[in-house]
């Protein structure tokens, strides 16, 4: 067996071994396993069974982590991403009232558009389209979105009449076991224990249940309660969206390209920079079928009952414990199938205990913003607004096209604008057209 994983995942070519890969693997498995416990209670607001959004999200970061490990030889994990399942919740079903199960036919759509686009070679124009600052942008923002939402559902943060929102009573049993959730966390995380989150997730709703500010109460579960997401996406509802294939369709679709592809690209770079994978000019060896996996995998989650699935930048803990090729993404997927086991329990998991997450996550992702050359306006003007308007209009979709839009602008008034950006200008084209349209 040893033998088979050398060839197949070229070991001794990378300098690694499977024993490396392995641990790789675990380590990268519990820096990303509180997606379990978190995407469940997002998409639980949008109306989901949570049982079934945790089976869907181990079946979907599994098989997702899996195919990328034996197709593309990446250390690069998948599961439902962070700020796209907010966007599924708060802004497809919430906000535009669009039933889940139709929601999760825009997915499905989605998966197959990035697909024909992929393997057409149009994500790969995007990609070398956009600034690598809207992209950090976009993270940023995304992450200051989670964390809005996550410090709402602690009862931190509340709604004000005068000021549109204030500080909570941090008195009440919801706020205060999450602050102390959040406390707990941070000094893990600061004590860089592998696994810090999950941990903290449930030592907090442990110490809820133990002082009685919340009750366990999984309630009986059979394999129709870890299956009532599954098959259930409504793609011709999706196709049909206010009649026709219009402009909410295609909203839904454009966030979901960007942010999956952003979300990529980003931990792409810094996946590969980190375990010395990427070409002497810079590039991504084998983008193609990390992209085509990518693509399938999101149109997979959609079919088994979640939202977008994408690459993890916690990738990166994996590398750094030593993993190099697809095996450790393997190894992922097969602990991520393993705590399917384990799924139903997340209905047992109090708001209180994962809201500290949620807060912490939407901090990591801020990290992305030193990428951003805030001395140049022509960067820094563009990337304020992508991540200043994604919390406060509560849309990813209203903070891309804010960024997109003013990148193009200042590039056309500063002189810099060049025939080989033209999908720029249309982009942004189709942002003033949007902004139109809702007006």
């Amino acid at each position: 067996m040893t033998g088979l994983l050398e060839r197949y995942f070229r070991l001794a070519a990378h300098s690694t071994s499977v024993r490396t890969e392995l641990l790789a693997g675990v380590t990268t498995f519990l820096t990303m396993a509180y997606i379990v416990v978190v995407n469940p209670v997002i998409l639980g607001e949008a109306g989901m069974p949570i049982a079934a959004v945790a089976a869907a999200t181990c079946l979907a970061a599994g098989f997702g982590s899996i195919l990328m490990g034996l197709v593309s030889n990446y250390p690069l994990a998948l599961a439902p991403g962070m700020g796209l399942n907010a966007y599924f919740t708060f802004t497809v079903v919430k906000g535009m009232g669009v039933p889940w199960q139709t929601a999760l036919g825009c997915v499905f759509l989605s998966g197959v558009a990035f697909l024909l686009l992929t393997l057409a070679g149009v994500r790969q124009l995007i990609i070398r389209a956009m600034p690598r600052a809207l992209f950090a942008a976009v993270a940023g923002g995304v992450g200051l979105f989670i964390a809005f939402i996550g410090l709402g559902a602690a009862g931190v943060i509340v709604a004000k009449p005068g000021t549109m929102v204030g500080l909570g009573n941090l008195t009440t049993p919801t706020a205060a076991l999450s602050l102390l959730g959040l406390l707990l966390i941070a000094a893990l995380q600061a004590r860089r224990v592998r696994g810090a989150m999950l941990f903290g997730i449930l030592a907090t709703a442990l110490t809820g249940w133990a002082i009685g500010l919340v009750h366990f109460a999984p309630g009986a579960y059979q394999l129709a309660d870890l299956s009532a997401a599954a098959l259930r996406l409504d793609v011709p509802a999706a196709l049909n969206l206010k009649g026709g294939i219009g402009l909410s369709l295609l909203e839904i679709v454009f966030v979901f390209l960007f942010v999956d592809l952003f979300d990529n690209v980003g931990t792409l770079v810094a996946v590969s920079k980190k375990a010395g994978l990427t070409a002497p000019d810079g590039s991504i060896p084998r983008l193609n079928r990390i992209l085509v996996v990518d693509s399938i995998a999101m149109a997979a989650g959609a079919l088994v009952g979640t939202s977008p699935v994408t690459s993890y930048i916690e990738s990166a803990a994996g590398v750094a414990a030593g993993g190099r090729t697809g095996l450790t993404s393997v190894v992922v997927g097969l602990l991520f199938l393993v705590t399917l086991l384990f799924a139903p329990l997340v209905q047992a998991i109090p708001a209180a205990a994962t809201a500290p997450a949620l807060i912490l996550v939407g901090g990591l992702m801020m990290g992305a913003l030193a990428e951003v050359d805030w001395a140049d306006p022509g960067e820094s003007i563009p990337a304020f607004l992508t991540v200043i308007m994604i919390p406060l209009s509560y849309s990813i979709a209203n903070g891309l096209a804010f960024g997109i839009t003013s990148h193009a602008l200042l590039k056309l008034v500063r002189g810099e604008a060049r025939p080989r950006d033209w999908l720029v200008y249309v982009l942004a084209a189709l942002c003033i057209g949007r902004f139109v349209y809702l007006a």
